[in-house]
């Protein structure tokens, strides 16, 4: 199974973003995304921020990863 995480842009550099996700921040590959901006949400898998996301989405990604743990 596949899983993406949602998480928030925190900061941008060079084709890189760091990416908060429920505290814990991770650097991803921004490169896919050609509009991205510090707080903006994104969807990201294995590594790489794969769409830019809205405020409800991500609180259905929590509410759902919250169900499954």
């Amino acid at each position: 199974m596949c899983v993406g995480v949602s998480g928030k842009v925190v900061r941008l550099q060079a084709g890189t973003a760091m990416v908060d996700v429920n505290g814990a921040r991770r650097e991803v590959s921004a490169q896919l995304l050609n509009d991205l901006q510090p707080g903006d949400y994104v969807m990201v898998h294995a590594g790489v921020a794969i769409a830019k996301i809205t405020d409800d989405d991500e609180d259905e990604a929590e509410n759902v990863m919250e169900d499954l743990l």
